[in-house]
């Protein structure tokens, strides 16, 4: 199996580190980001946010057609600071969170999957993050 170079997305949102966590993680708050495009949603989610727990998030078009569980265990969860999980394929992740006057860097590198061309995932990813950020900000 070939190994990919992991890739890096960012954003800076305007809010201190404690609010970004809580939205990041409160399943309540994930359904309401956890999307990269305006025809999909995330009817559901569960969130155990430490070390050794598990995480599911439920993403679906909405008009039903398709639909995948995106899933992992968690191996390191630092509040406030860090997360890293590893999917059931064995690809891995890591967020770091940095505040700096009152608003925080959000860094996320994730293991790329074989399907799907880097630009794309990549995109998706930071479509992801964007939404996380205009949520964020606007609640």
């Amino acid at each position: 199996m070939e190994t990919k170079t992991p890739i890096t997305i960012e954003a800076v949102i305007n809010a201190p580190v404690e609010k970004v966590w809580q939205y990041w993680s409160e399943p309540a708050h994930i359904t309401k980001w956890t999307f990269a495009a305006s025809d999909w949603h995330a009817p559901y989610a569960e969130n155990d946010l430490k070390t050794d727990g598990k995480f599911k998030t439920r993403m679906e078009a909405k008009d039903g057609s398709m639909g995948f569980d995106f899933e992992g265990i968690y191996s390191n969860v630092e509040e406030h600071k860090l997360i890293e999980y590893g999917l059931g394929d064995g690809r891995q992740v890591k967020i770091t969170f940095a505040e700096t006057d009152g608003r925080t860097k959000v860094i996320e590198t994730f293991d790329p999957e074989n399907q799907n061309p880097i630009e794309m995932q990549r995109d998706g990813w930071q479509s992801i993050l964007d939404n996380f950020k205009k949520y964020t900000e606007e609640n």
